[in-house]
């Protein structure tokens, strides 16, 4: 894994980044103080990119690639889309790290320090910034609490009829 100093140029942000979801989230100052905060990080098959229990820091967003969700040794989830977040829950709560992820292929994934942005952007002094940061996190988390509730309710189904039949 390789991590890259994210060298920001305030009058142009590359394309791929502002069709990310998260990038959108943000006016052109708060951007602007995301990336300062950032580094890009490359990835072979096989690298630990968050190792479960560790510090977090750090709020991933995948920009190309491949990364798996492990937790225990198993593997839950992967995530293959430009824009899918990873890191974020931990790195918000001041928390540990509760799975890892590990690159399934060549990835490529922005790197934003919340400790670092927290710094540049007090929250007692960056409300709109902060709002626009955990009104984004809610709308993943809700999505992702959706997906898990359709998924269990189908595994409950299948579970119920397997009963019956024996």
């Amino acid at each position: 894994m390789q991590e890259y100093a994210y060298i920001h140029d305030e009058n142009e942000i590359p394309e791929t980044l502002l069709e990310v979801p998260f990038v959108q989230a943000f006016s052109k100052e708060h951007l602007d103080q995301v990336l300062h905060a950032s580094a890009f990080i490359e990835c072979d098959p096989g690298d630990v990119i968050i190792a479960e229990g560790d510090d977090a820091s750090r709020i991933f967003i995948l920009l190309a690639g491949e990364v798996a969700v492990v937790k225990g040794g198993d593997q839950l989830v992967t995530m293959n889309q430009t824009g899918d977040i990873f890191g974020e829950l931990a790195a918000l709560e001041d928390e540990k790290r509760s799975a890892s992820i590990v690159a399934v292929d060549d990835c490529f994934c922005l790197a934003v320090d919340q400790k670092f942005l927290e710094h540049v952007l007090p929250k007692e002094d960056n409300a709109p910034f902060y709002a626009a940061l955990y009104e984004f996190i809610a709308k993943l988390t809700t999505k992702r609490l959706k997906a898990t509730s359709d998924y269990l309710a189908q595994v409950d189904m299948e579970l119920r009829k397997l009963k019956a039949e024996s």
